[in-house]
């Protein structure tokens, strides 16, 4: 099989290694024909390549129908790629993007080369520069015969998923792929926050753990089946890690200062747009907001001082709930929002089959996505993940101890944004009675909007 690759960046010479070394003849071109040189140098000798210098010589040494993959900037690079081939192409040709486009444009673009016979398909790709030598997570979404004609080669590329399959499937129609893409990054986004929370409560709060005494806790947790995951794995391995300029350790040195590449702002983007609640994911994108403002942190600091709070004392068993639970939370978020998507474009998705294919190869692969697949396996009609069976017994179990550790951060004067937002939004989506009769009353009060009543059907309106 062969598969011209356009763009290579790290990502995108690694899916060429690996489609190489999966058995297809590989068509390199980049934009900057340095990039194709020091390739075939470092490489070359790993499969079967065949360098191009314009993306004419590539469209010629693939055999029709081609299938060629795009690894490169989101947004107008795209476009301009696309652009660029389109006239080198015939009908029934492949166009794979590989890189994290917004759905929307993944559906115009979908569109548009349908009217001209050219088969697309927007594939998320997750795992790193890792997972993408030795075996993604892939979520391709839009032209299922184009899936299918790549699948062979998409199947033995992907990561394995832990119980016999392989870590990719048809996602559905149109941008599909890309928007479980972009949800995965959220979920990614809030429980890399939520592990930053977990970090901050034990080396602040009482007895104040040493980066040695956090590696050993967060390996002990790794052993578990309700966190263990490739990021709790990492980062038991981060506190360890000695700095190569002083005798520090590595995390002491670094800033607290994270960057974003927009992907969790999507999110929450989507989320407002379908009106569903993703408070967790949220939260996470503004705390490395937050985190940014470095400057004027440091002055509020000075400024706030004298602030007297408590330091309590933490158990590390306490902050293990809160996490547990909280990454629940933040799951259950990203999956409603793909739920309501799904009936809002008909992409007809199935929630375990991509809980599955998360299970191994992307960053935020982790023991909860087998229950969360059996959950939605045994009901896809599933409205809310904290509802699964499996959820509500730990719910009930750990929901006093949550509470008590939060309470402890809180009065510590510890920001758990994250936390908090989970705990917010479980209590939220679990009260059977909320205070906003009294926003309906406020509305109808300033603006004669109507209320909703109990007792009967239909809208009112009251001159207050």
């Amino acid at each position: 099989m062969q598969l011209g690759v356009i763009g290579l960046g790290t990502m995108g010479a690694n899916l060429a290694r690996n489609a190489a070394r999966n058995g297809a003849e590989v068509i390199l071109f980049n934009r900057t024909a340095e990039k194709v040189d020091e390739f075939m140098k470092e490489y070359g000798r790993e499969g079967k390549f065949i360098p191009c210098k314009t993306l004419k010589e590539l469209v010629k040494n693939l055999k029709a129908p081609r299938a060629i993959l795009l690894m490169v900037n989101a947004g107008g690079p795209v476009d301009e790629v696309i652009d660029a081939l389109t006239p080198l192409l015939q009908k029934k040709d492949i166009l794979i993007d590989a890189g994290n486009s917004h759905y929307l444009d993944t559906e115009r673009r979908a569109e548009a080369l349908e009217k001209k016979g050219i088969r697309f398909l927007g594939m998320g790709v997750s795992g790193g520069e890792e997972g993408a030598l030795n075996g993604p997570s892939m979520m391709p979404g839009g032209d299922e015969s184009a899936y299918k004609a790549l699948e062979p080669l998409l199947v033995k590329m992907a990561a394995e998923d832990g119980a016999g399959g392989k870590c990719v499937t048809y996602i559905g129609p149109g941008g599909s792929g890309h928007f479980v893409k972009m949800v995965h990054n959220g979920i990614e986004y809030a429980d890399m926050q939520l592990i930053a929370e977990a970090y901050h409560l034990l080396s602040f709060l009482k007895p104040g753990m040493s980066n040695e005494e956090l590696a050993e806790t967060f390996d002990e947790w790794n052993k578990g089946d309700d966190l263990e995951s490739f990021l709790i794995e990492i980062t038991a391995k981060i506190f360890r890690k000695k700095d190569t300029v002083s005798d520090a350790y590595l995390i002491d040195v670094i800033q607290d200062v994270a960057a974003q590449k927009g992907t969790g702002k999507w999110v929450t983007q989507a989320a407002l747009d379908l009106g569903v609640p993703v408070p967790t994911i949220t939260a996470a994108v503004d705390a490395r907001l937050i985190s940014s403002l470095k400057e004027e942190r440091i002055n509020a600091h000075k400024e706030m001082n004298g602030v007297k709070v408590e330091t309590p004392t933490v158990d590390p068993a306490e902050v293990r709930s809160a996490l547990f639970l909280s990454k629940i939370c933040s799951y259950a978020q990203g999956m409603a929002l793909i739920k309501k998507a799904n009936r809002e474009y008909q992409w007809n998705l199935n929630l375990s089959e991509i809980s599955r294919i998360w299970r191994g190869g992307c960053i935020i692969r982790s023991t909860l996505l087998c229950t969360i697949s059996e959950a939605f396996a045994k009901n896809p009609e599933l409205e809310n993940l904290i509802l699964a069976h499996a959820f509500v017994k730990e719910f009930r179990k750990q929901f006093g101890t949550w509470l008590r550790l939060m309470s402890k951060g809180i009065l510590a004067g510890v920001p758990l944004p994250a936390m908090s937002a989970s705990l917010a939004y479980f209590e939220g989506s679990s009260w059977d009675r909320l205070p906003q009769n009294l926003t309906q009353a406020q509305r109808d009060f300033f603006g004669a909007h109507g209320y909703e009543r109990v007792d009967r059907e239909g809208k009112f309106h009251t001159e207050w």
